[in-house]
């Protein structure tokens, strides 16, 4: 059993942390909303008052947070985990941000002699609540090595996908995918509704054709056909649109810097714009297919 620290108890952090706890670690948790923190001690977690008290000492420390200024100033802050951790202890960012920030972070970490790595997950709320998440890590092998088992407490598959950062170009270039993959399905499935297919019978055909995909066979848009997909819920989120768009900016971003063409992850951006824009920012990003199929979304 191991001392971990969890900074960060939103929709997913919460899970993240539950699953630790059933591991068998003794979990210190911490997040502004002292609701969050409230809910996780009755899942077995200890609660802790401030970001200092969770890390002294902690053998590990995982960080779920909203963009890359809070994860900067969450690490290296004049009160941060940093100044605050134990040299022993493994760090684990699992936030969703830009790559520089996770670099720059992952670089002052190392040179003060921390095992830090960035590992953004990819399963949305339902793989964090079952312990089902991939993880895509990045940074140096030896904190890999630590952080590994810690991170499989929490997720299905653990990846090194490289150096500090490279687990967040690995998330934003799968979620980019993830994106337009999902964007064409709605459109194909939408498609072939109004050409006057049941949309079982063409799932059926299109799951084991050559237009199979993830969006399609695990995450259908259309109801009734995948039990566990959002749109049975009237697409209460899994993975919320607006956290897509979020990622599909960080993507632009990164293209930009690292001057790559992505004329569809682009269009695929200003289509879930379009989407939050217009009231689904309530919804599952599998919801653009009532946009794409013109519904009222509000």
């Amino acid at each position: 059993m191991a001392e971990i620290a969890f900074i960060g108890l939103g929709n997913m952090g919460g899970g993240m942390a539950s699953n630790l706890v059933k591991a068998g670690h003794r979990v210190r948790a911490f997040d502004l909303n002292p609701a969050a923190v409230a809910h996780l001690a009755t899942k077995g977690a200890h609660p802790t008052g401030s970001l200092a008290e969770a890390v002294s000492g902690a053998d590990a420390v995982v960080t779920m947070l909203p963009a890359g200024q809070h994860v900067r100033k969450v690490y290296t802050g004049e009160d941060g985990v940093l100044a605050h951790a134990s040299a022993k202890a493994v760090l684990m960012d699992c936030s969703t941000i830009d790559v520089e920030s996770a670099a720059d972070v992952g670089k002052i970490a190392t040179v003060q002699g921390f095992a830090f790595v960035d590992a953004p997950v990819s399963g949305g709320m339902a793989a964090a609540d079952a312990g089902t998440l991939t993880f895509m890590v990045g940074g140096p092998e030896a904190a890999f090595a630590k952080a590994e088992p810690f991170l499989g407490d929490m997720g299905k598959a653990v990846i090194r996908a490289g150096d500090a950062g490279a687990g967040q170009a690995a998330k934003i270039c799968n979620n980019m995918l993830l994106a337009i993959h999902m964007i064409g399905t709605c459109e194909a499935m939408n498609m072939a509704i109004r050409l006057g297919l049941d949309p079982q019978n063409f799932f059926d055909i299109a799951s084991k054709a050559s237009g199979q995909n993830w969006s399609l066979t695990s995450y259908c848009p259309v109801p009734g056909i995948v039990p566990a997909a959002p749109s049975n819920r009237d697409y209460q989120p899994g993975f919320a649109a607006p956290m897509m768009l979020k990622d599909l900016m960080l993507a632009m971003e990164a293209a930009r810097t690292a001057d790559a063409h992505t004329p569809l992850g682009a269009h695929a951006a200003e289509i879930y714009q379009r989407f939050v824009d217009m009231g689904g920012d309530r919804l599952d990003f599998s919801g653009v297919i009532k946009m794409i199929a013109g519904e009222n979304l509000v």
